[in-house]
């Protein structure tokens, strides 16, 4: 047997102002056929499965390519395209293969195509045909489009937020698209959509239990698999919102009554997932209050991983208002400034400005004496056992707090992305990190305290005012019992 395995990958804030083109790909990752690194990515972990299990099996593996892009706003039409077709022609030239493995997103979105990754599988079941076996790993801040559900017989999404799992989730689909290929299991799909959006923490309650208990429920006879869709709200997408999905070795009906059960208490929850979320004066002074360190204060809405551009002013300057000095931010986006610190050097003094400048609602521009302390040539953090690339990046201290530049955005996913360069996170009162919630897994480690920081920019993080302009389904928040709106509808 032959499987063809290729990832094509990025989260896309419609809202968003910084635009995705083929160098957004690069700068993050993109590796050709066979350069893939041994180490995985979040969304091509399926790459370094597969060359495991795949020529155990006594079959034949063919690489195609693997690209992610930082999130970000629309992706280029070109630039989608051309890495699409540059997929599907590496299938086309594999064929005939017996199954297809995807690493994919699930929340891509280009100009001129809403379903990105529903558009790709079309064109995949048009190459393959409808018999051959299309598995797909899934972020669960996607869009599960009836599209995707038709063509891909195995959909799996992270279970995790932070998704701390994304690896296991790779060789759970790897394995299930082996058990298809060999005739065990028959793969039958159960969605139901749960008509809401929300911030869905598994690091807290009640998502924790509540993903502990869909993995027990996977090991009961006749299920295969189930995976919390938590859906993406800055996506302006038809099929924006939150859906589970279940699915069961041909067993319908199983799959549909758990979906739906499995949905409406997953619904129950809207409303009391998301950690506390204080003003950031409040979270200063909450911050403050901890004697000893270090306490990470979370930008949640600054977050480059939600697509925004993560050069947010805001907490910096109210920590240089309040004569806070043992601090250090990681990261601001800037590539002009640190271009300019990288000239002057390690040690220099100059009038910097930095930060502030995506957005009108990000702080506004540092104007600043500034000392680089710190330059580092293609600068990393990690993400597990994945290599996070941040560009050239450099320290500079302000008013005597460190503040980390960055060239390539991303957000903060590890205390590495301090020690990387030269900045002992042990020894900081306040460490402030762009994230919403894939920070915690690693910091949680090392942290006296957290506290998540509603700055109100720039993310578009309230869907009662996002002005959606795609999205027709009733959906709470937007409408506070959408299940029964859905009903009348359906009954008249």
């Amino acid at each position: 047997m032959k499987v063809f395995v290729a990832s094509l990958a990025t989260e896309t804030n419609t809202f968003s102002p910084v635009p995705t083109d083929m160098q957004s790909f690069k700068e993050s990752f993109y590796a050709p056929p066979g350069e893939h690194p041994e180490t995985p990515t979040l969304c091509s972990a399926t790459h370094i499965v597969c060359r495991r299990r795949v020529p155990a099996e006594g079959w034949e593996l063919v690489e195609g390519t693997a690209a992610w892009a930082e999130p970000g706003g629309l992706v280029n039409r070109d630039t989608y395209e051309s890495l699409r077709d540059e997929i599907l022609g590496q299938l086309q030239s594999a064929m005939p293969v017996d199954g297809v493995i995807l690493g994919l997103h699930g929340a891509m979105v280009a100009q001129g195509y809403d379903d990105c990754e529903g558009d790709l599988l079309a064109r995949v079941r048009e190459i393959v045909g409808s018999e051959i076996t299309v598995a797909i790993e899934l972020d669960p801040h996607s869009h599960l489009t009836p599209k995707r559900v038709h063509h891909a017989d195995i959909l799996i999404a992270f279970k995790e937020f932070p998704h701390v799992d994304f690896a296991d989730r790779a060789e759970e689909v790897v394995d299930l698209a082996i058990r298809r290929m060999k005739g065990e299991i028959d793969p039958v799909k159960s969605v139901f959509d749960c008509r809401m959006i929300e911030v869905l923490p598994t690091s807290l309650e009640p998502m924790r239990s509540f993903v502990d208990k869909i993995k027990q429920y996977e090991q009961r006879p006749g299920i295969l698999s189930i995976s919390v869709i938590h859906g993406f709200m800055a996506g302006d997408v038809p099929e924006m919102g939150t859906k589970l999905m279940v699915i069961t070795d041909g067993q319908q009906q199983l799959g549909d009554q758990l979906a739906k059960e499995l949905g409406l208490e997953l619904f129950s929850f809207r409303g009391n997932t998301r950690p506390p979320f204080v003003s950031p004066g409040e979270g200063l002074q909450q911050a403050l209050s901890y004697p000893q360190g270090p306490v990470v204060v979370a930008d949640v809405w600054d977050n480059p991983g939600g697509g925004v551009a993560g050069d947010s002013t805001i907490l910096l300057k109210q920590l240089m208002d309040l004569g806070v000095t043992d601090a250090a931010i990681g990261t601001v986006w800037d590539p002009i400034a640190v271009r300019f610190c990288i000239a002057a050097g390690e040690g220099a003094q100059l009038q910097l400005r930095f930060g502030g400048k995506a957005c009108g609602t990000a702080g506004g521009p540092v104007d600043a004496l500034v000392r680089v302390k710190k330059v580092a040539l293609q600068a990393v953090q990690s993400f597990g056992d994945s290599i996070v690339p941040m560009g050239d990046s450099v320290v500079v201290e302000v008013a005597g707090i460190d503040v980390i530049l960055n060239s390539n955005r991303a957000q903060a996913f590890s205390p590495d992305l301090f020690s990387n360069m030269g900045i002992d996170p042990l020894q900081k009162r306040i460490l402030i990190v762009k994230s919403t919630n894939h920070f915690y897994g690693a910091f949680s480690k090392i942290a006296e305290h957290i506290v998540y920081v509603d700055c109100g920019a720039p993310y578009p993080s309230d869907p009662k005012t996002n002005g959606y302009t795609k999205l027709k389904r009733a959906i709470w928040p937007i409408v506070e019992n959408p299940h029964a709106i859905a009903a009348e509808v359906e009954g008249a």
